[in-house]
């Protein structure tokens, strides 16, 4: 476990409910339930390899609130995956979802394994296995996975076929992020990067800043990051630096992101493109820029580099890539970050809309989601700046929290506790 009080995640998601709870005041029960995950499932399995071995793998799938609604949630394959990460990642799901109003409780799931040593039968068959295993406590009324870092449509596709074999008929509304075939939502794969570029949006109409005089950089450059900086892009913004998990580029003047697309997908990795500086993660962190798109993973803004960032806005893509010691410093020096449980909700709300597609059996044009999700994130938006107008002082996280936290214990209050 990860003892850095910085770093660690469960001491980061704790910090900032004490934060956000020394402006609402809720009762020491209350935060002690919002702190602890409802259910945390651990399960050890094996997975037969293609030379007939053995290994076994360790997952976890943990529940955090099923106040609101059935739990909601992504499956990531990481070496990195422990029992808190996950538990954090849950906690924060569920307050995303109260944020932007979704009937959820926050889910996350994990299976510590190193995909890139794996063939594309054992990935299925690693799947298969810890689909079945999780399945006593997943369902489309209970708990809805979906992707995250490392797993995609594909492996959702696999999770929902082995839960449906194990049922004895086909449950499409068990797994969201599924290929458009097994009944998947359009612009599902785009939604978390297009939510990043609506908020944005909405955050720069309201501060009269004009987007296309903003230089931006984006640390990540996976599906989230992809779909943001192309967004963002479309709608003004230069984008001047992204990174992937070997290095990143730079140009002041903007990058052709076409051209870098092109370079990607037959490459696999910025690294090598010829018509850009090359520069590490942590020099794109401290680029030159005025918003910062945080779009990989948890705590890569600490106390360590945070005194390095010279973006004036940072909206976070990834979940809890800024800690608390880093939201400090970044505030002292007049940063203004919009968090990750409001920035990056557009993937959330369109796996709500794929789940209620999948329940209906009825499905909605890509135009009429895009329509959906933009009306969802400005609500959210407006929801979360009525907060931050009401409390002077505080920050756009704390009127998050403001905003999660009384959704969540007011839906606690009504539904009494059992028994």
């Amino acid at each position: 476990m990860n003892h850095n009080t910085d770093t660690n995640p469960l001491e980061i998601v704790s910090r900032q409910i004490d934060a956000v709870n020394e402006i609402l005041q809720l009762p020491a029960d209350e935060i002690a339930i919002l702190k602890k995950p409802h259910r945390t499932l651990e399960v050890n399995f094996p997975v037969v390899m293609d030379d007939g071995h053995i290994e076994v793998f360790t997952g976890f799938r943990v529940q955090h609130s099923l106040v609101r609604g059935p739990a909601k949630g992504g499956i990531r394959y990481s070496p990195d995956v422990t029992r808190e990460e996950v538990q954090a990642l849950a906690t924060w799901m569920t307050f995303k979802c109260a944020v932007v109003n979704l009937p959820y409780g926050g889910a996350k799931g994990g299976v510590i394994v190193d995909v890139t040593k794996l063939s594309e039968r054992e990935l299925e068959r690693l799947t298969r296995r810890f689909t079945s295993e999780i399945g006593i406590i997943i369902g489309p009324d209970s708990d809805i996975p979906a992707p995250d870092m490392n797993t995609n449509a594909k492996i959702m596709g696999w999770m929902m076929d082995t839960y449906s074999m194990n049922k004895g008929y086909s449950i499409p509304g068990v797994v969201t992020g599924k290929p458009i075939e097994l009944d998947g939502s359009l612009g599902r794969a785009a939604a978390t990067g297009r939510g990043v570029s609506i908020v944005l949006n909405e955050f720069m109409k309201l501060k009269k800043q004009d987007l296309s005089r903003m230089r931006v950089a984006v640390q990540g450059y996976g599906n989230v990051g992809r779909w943001a900086a192309r967004l963002i892009a479309a709608l003004g913004g230069k984008v001047v630096a992204v990174s992937d998990i070997k290095g990143g580029i730079h140009n002041p003047d903007g990058l052709d992101l076409n051209d870098v697309e092109n370079w990607v997908n037959e490459h696999k990795f910025l690294a090598g493109y010829p018509k850009a500086r090359s520069i590490s993660n942590a020099e794109l962190l401290a680029t030159e820029c005025d918003v910062l798109v945080p779009a990989a993973t948890e705590a890569v803004i600490n106390r360590e580099n945070a005194h390095t960032v010279q973006a004036r806005f940072i909206i976070e893509g990834a979940n809890g890539p800024t800690t608390p010691d880093a939201e400090d410093i970044l505030v002292k020096k007049g940063t203004t970050i919009i968090p990750d449980i409001l920035a990056n909700a557009g993937g959330v709300i369109v796996s709500y809309f794929e789940w209620v597609q999948n329940i209906m059996t009825f499905f909605w044009d890509e135009d009429d989601i895009n329509a959906k999700l933009t009306q969802a994130l400005q609500r959210a938006f407006r929801d979360v700046e009525a907060i931050h107008e009401q409390y002077p002082g505080i920050t756009y996280r704390q009127a998050a929290y403001v905003l999660a936290l009384s959704r969540e214990t007011k839906a606690r209050r009504m539904r009494g506790i059992y028994p």
